[in-house]
């Protein structure tokens, strides 16, 4: 028999994982560059020779939010056909 809401407990395991990721957080120093990602694909932090770059962070964070939207459309459109 078909259940339209099987899908829904795999959603609730996503959402949990995804906020599971959001309190890990990496942290890479080479060549005097400091990243700090949380698990998410967010970037926290951005520092350069001790230097704080907000905008670089911004910039990242945005690019990131649109390949994640890209991969959605296409995930959407690839379950229609």
């Amino acid at each position: 028999m078909f259940n339209p809401l099987k899908g829904f407990g795999d959603l609730q395991k996503l959402h949990r994982m995804q906020q599971e990721l959001q309190k890990e957080e990496v942290v890479v120093e080479k060549n005097g560059v400091r990243v700090v990602a949380r698990g998410d694909q967010q970037i926290k932090e951005i520092v350069v020779d001790d230097i704080v770059e907000q905008r670089i962070t911004e910039a990242i964070n945005e690019a990131v939010k649109k390949t994640q939207e890209l991969a959605a459309q296409k995930l959407l459109e690839m379950s229609r056909e």
